[in-house]
């Protein structure tokens, strides 16, 4: 099995975007607005077989040693698209891709793991009462990565996004209290109107965004009618620092009106229980992060000189942390304290903050790396960072304005970050 590219893909065969606006009317009477009581583990993408944590969560949440995951890898290829279909160890379409998650799971502890039969050759099937039964005889469910607008036209139906029947069961399951979990595009299908559709931080910091898929990897679309519902209280974004997604995050949101992103980062999840209700409350499980990124206050600016955005603000929230959605609160784990920088080196100079891809030179975590270093210093109040690209080239800045702190689990080194100002400028 081969993982398919998250950053760099496109559409295979003829998906036909309609993308019409909903009224706020219908997003009320949408699904997805009705609480829910189960729970959603969210993963940025590229999560490993060793993770024990992970996947062992998502196992417990599904029933422990009696878990039966329904593995629904309809983001990918199907077999008729896949010139390796027929090589196990090269493969990397949605049969096969089922069947490699379900192996892990059982190998992981669950009693049963099986490979629900949709993909973009087989969009019947989300309205077949035999798969719908498939679907009830599970305890939990797991999306796998790929694009997120392949399950868009999988599971659901017309202009108004409409549950298909295995959508509906798959709703009602998490309802009554099952977890549905997914990783990169399967994380990225549970967001409420607005989902992204793809694009690059420099390119969605020039030109904005705009509603639609794009068979241009780099521009900045979104899909207005969004994605599954399950999570309304932020945009959510997948590989996040990895692929220095923060800056396409920020535009984004503030481009249609959302004050809140989860920038979830890779082989790390986000756990949500209750999503939809005054109750939500969610914690971060996973060798990296997430970020939150807070617009209440950020205001945008558009002039001759480009986009800009000031008073953002960047929280990362890592293992153990936890992050109360309807007070906007978080809560640092006690495991880690609260850091009084001593050392005196300046914050080192990003020129790709972003961490482009079209930097053949490039490290991921650009964004990050810059925001610890500054919090790690008692040198500097602020730092700047800038994007690889020109034209114009965009400023970064970084300050611990009011409010801001961060935890430590070593005494040295920034772990955790609460509430870092953001400004971003073109120059």
């Amino acid at each position: 099995m081969r993982a398919p590219s998250a950053r760099r893909t496109v559409l295979a065969g003829a998906l036909a975007v309609s993308l019409l606006s909903v009224s706020s009317s219908a997003l009320a009477d949408a699904p997805g607005d009705r609480p829910q009581a189960g729970s959603l583990v969210l993963i940025g993408g590229a999560l490993k077989e060793s993770n024990t944590q992970v996947y062992g969560e998502i196992i417990k949440r599904a029933g422990g040693s009696g878990a039966r995951i329904g593995i629904i890898t309809a983001a990918s290829v199907p077999e008729s698209q896949d010139p390796h279909a027929g090589d196990p160890d090269l493969c990397s379409n949605s049969a096969c891709n089922g069947a490699y998650y379900a192996g892990l799971f059982e190998r992981h502890g669950a009693a049963d793991a099986q490979w629900i039969p949709l993909d973009i050759d087989h969009v019947a099937n989300a309205d077949s009462d035999a798969v719908v039964a498939q679907v009830e005889s599970m305890t939990g469910f797991f999306f796998g990565g790929g694009d997120q607008y392949r399950y868009v036209t999988t599971l659901l139906r017309g202009e108004a996004h409409r549950d298909s029947k295995v959508l509906a069961a798959i709703r009602a399951k998490l309802a009554r209290g099952a977890v549905v979990a997914g990783s990169s595009a399967g994380a990225q299908i549970v967001s409420g109107p607005d989902m992204v559709s793809g694009g690059e931080s420099y390119e969605g910091l020039r030109d904005g965004s705009a509603p639609g898929y794009f068979d241009d990897p780099t521009r900045l679309g979104y899909i207005p009618e969004g994605g599954f519902g399950f999570l309304r209280s932020g945009l959510v974004d997948t590989h996040t620092g990895a692929y220095g997604r923060e800056g396409r995050a920020l535009r984004l949101a503030s481009d249609t009106g959302h004050d809140r992103v989860y920038g979830l980062e890779e082989n790390t999840a986000l756990v949500v229980d209750r999503p939809g209700s005054a109750r939500e409350h969610l914690s971060v499980l996973g060798p990296n992060g997430v970020a939150v990124l807070d617009l209440r206050d950020a205001r945008a600016h558009d002039s001759e000189d480009g986009w800009s955005l000031r008073r953002a603000r960047y929280s990362y929230l890592t293992d153990g942390d936890q992050y109360d959605a309807r007070t906007w609160t978080p809560r640092v784990h006690p495991s880690k304290q609260p850091l009084n920088p001593v050392g005196t080196v300046p914050v080192p100079a990003d020129t790709d903050v972003f961490s482009s891809a079209a930097n053949p030179d490039g490290v991921p975590y650009g964004f990050r790396t810059t925001a610890r270093a500054l919090a790690s210093t008692r040198a500097q109040n602020g730092a700047t960072a800038t994007t690889f690209e020109s034209g114009p080239r965009f400023t970064v800045t970084f300050t611990k304005a009011r409010g801001f702190a961060a935890f430590t689990s070593d005494g040295t080194d920034a772990r955790s970050l609460l509430s870092l100002r953001i400004d971003i400028a073109p120059r």
